[in-house]
């Protein structure tokens, strides 16, 4: 369990704040961001920073910190897991916790399109920059992409995804993105995940950037994946959401990731609020699609 340890995290961040940097620095990094199976499972944790606690019916699951790393941790430790994708003050206390030795580590950059804000789409860089990715030794940075046609920010964002991919790929650094055709919809930014849709997005999101050779793609699993799959041949992690019916997610994961240019999942809430609540039950199983 984490909570013995929780009164050292926050007495080093009181106390010896300089610690996070040292961590960073002897932190062991993965051979590669596939694995050994050539298959990633990343487990995503940066939705609180957007505002978004929600899982299933319960509003406020995510916002226990401490409740949240300890499910981290436990996913962290299952065999086959390849990463983590979080925020800084989420990835600064797994480094305390020493627990991201040979994982691969994404920060999340643009987190200032606050879930049922007004001003979602103006999804600014709030987070990590590329400099500051570098700099902790990560493997990458992800950026969401909402993309609304009536929207007059949306050109902003796609200027600001560009910039940091071009950041990013200076530095040889992974630039996943997580791109949606958006519209709004009774005062409420929703995302299309008509198969149409999500196959523009990806078109859109795969021209970013003076070059893409570090570009990745995140997207959702909707009918019809060989067309979606079809669009890029940027390499594809499959995004897993807020799933509803586990057996159903699970079955389109294992045939989405039959197709070439599939490479892994990026899973967070399904996986670490599973159900069940067996946390590590649910990660091996993802671990067993690949």
């Amino acid at each position: 369990m984490l909570s013995p340890r929780v009164h050292e995290i926050v007495e080093t961040r009181a106390t010896a704040p300089g610690a996070i940097s040292e961590a960073a620095a002897r932190r062991v990094r993965a051979a590669s961001p596939l694995g050994e199976h050539g298959k990633a499972l990343i487990i995503a944790a940066d939705h609180p920073a957007r505002g978004s606690h929600r899982v299933g019916n319960d509003p406020w699951a995510m916002a226990n910190r401490f409740e949240l790393l300890d499910r981290l941790c436990r996913a962290l430790e299952r065999p086959g897991v390849t990463g983590v994708l979080a925020t800084a003050d989420i990835l600064e206390d797994l480094l305390l916790l020493g627990v991201l030795d040979d994982k691969s580590v994404f920060g999340s950059m643009n987190r200032a399109g606050l879930a049922q804000s007004a001003f979602e789409v103006d999804d600014r860089f709030t987070g990590y920059d590329p400099a500051g990715i570098a700099e902790r030794n990560f493997d990458g940075g992800k950026m969401l992409l909402r993309i609304a046609l009536e929207d007059s920010a949306t050109p902003s964002a796609l200027e600001n995804c560009a910039r940091a991919v071009d950041g990013l790929n200076e530095r040889g650094l992974i630039a996943m993105i997580e791109p949606f055709l958006s519209r709004w919809k009774g005062g409420r930014l929703h995302n299309d995940l008509s198969t149409d849709a999500v196959v523009t997005s990806v078109t859109v999101a795969s021209g970013l950037g003076r070059s893409t050779a570090y570009s990745w793609l995140k997207v959702p699993v909707v009918p019809d994946m060989e067309r979606v799959l079809a669009a890029s041949t940027l390499p594809v992690l499959l995004l897993g959401g807020d799933v509803a019916d586990a057996e159903a997610a699970f079955a389109s994961w294992k045939q989405a990731l039959e197709q070439p240019t599939a490479r892994g999942l990026v899973v967070g809430r399904s996986l670490l609020f599973p159900s069940d609540g067996d946390v590590a039950g649910a990660v091996d199983r993802a671990v067993s699609l690949l």
